[in-house]
């Protein structure tokens, strides 16, 4: 029998290795995937295009915000792998009445390293776990070196239009903004993804840059420059919101992206 609590503090108990697994956190089923379990992945959400063959050998039970609970109840699942932040407090608590749900809770680097090396006590793959933690290590110390001569500037992080939302404090687009050396404006706001009014941002921080996130929202030129025109100065720039806000294995790829993204902006 084995013990494990989840970084939501639910404590689970598993007589045997999970083998049939449910994902519905896009970033989280790129990272099974990366710890060798393709086999065991049996449903997926339409938003989990990472490896993207994925789509078209596992059964899609939904989004991350709505559901097929039939379907899901169909494959028999061992275990159902949710997130605080994707998948709402009702979806866990219908699914759990179905297997044990997995949540995870993922605002900072460290917890993102948490999880793998969970992930790799679940499911028994620690050494595939350890290879992920070590690679992650290695390539966010080579990124501080790489960031710590850069200067400080400000930024605001859309997500969102009509209404214009961003990204505010206690995210993990926070906690790599702040990696960055990009101070966001908006992170003392009380919502963690705030609706705001472009009229108010030279009031409420003048950013030098407005970062514009290729997820959830599409933006446009149009967005782009309706944006830029209410700030004195700000640089305008799309950006690959993957890179901000996937954790699991896409982060050691994000390293790299935001080396390239400072050269690109400088």
């Amino acid at each position: 029998m084995k013990e494990l609590i989840d970084q939501m503090g639910t404590k689970h108990l598993f007589e045997n290795t999970p083998k049939r697994i449910i994902s519905l956190v896009p970033s989280q089923t790129e990272l099974l995937y990366d710890l060798g379990l393709e086999d065991y992945l049996l449903g997926i959400t339409k938003f989990c295009i990472h490896p993207l063959h994925l789509k078209a050998t596992k059964t899609i039970v939904g989004g991350t915000k709505k559901i097929k609970g039939d379907k899901i109840k169909a494959l028999n699942p061992d275990i159902i792998i949710c997130n605080k932040e994707e998948n709402t407090k009702e979806i866990v608590e219908e699914l759990s009445t179905i297997c044990p749900v997995w949540v995870t809770d993922i605002l900072t680097i460290e917890d993102n390293l948490q999880m793998i090396h969970d992930f790799g006590i679940l499911f028994d793959k620690r050494t595939e776990a350890r290879k992920w933690i070590d690679k992650t290590r290695f390539a966010w110390q080579n990124f501080k070196k790489y960031i710590v001569d850069k200067p400080v500037k400000k930024a605001a992080y859309f997500i969102w239009a009509n209404p214009y939302m961003v990204a505010g404090n206690n995210t993990f687009i926070n906690e790599l903004l702040n990696l960055n050396h990009f101070t966001n404006i908006y992170e003392n706001k009380e919502s963690r993804y705030p609706e705001v009014e472009l009229k108010k941002i030279r009031l409420e921080g003048d950013p030098d840059y407005v970062f514009l996130s290729s997820e959830p929202f599409p933006f446009k030129d149009e967005h782009a420059f309706e944006i830029g025109r209410a700030t004195h100065h700000a640089k305008t720039v799309f950006v690959d919101g993957e890179m901000f806000s996937w954790y699991g294995s896409r982060l050691v790829k994000a390293f790299d992206y935001f080396k390239i993204l400072h050269e690109k902006i400088a």
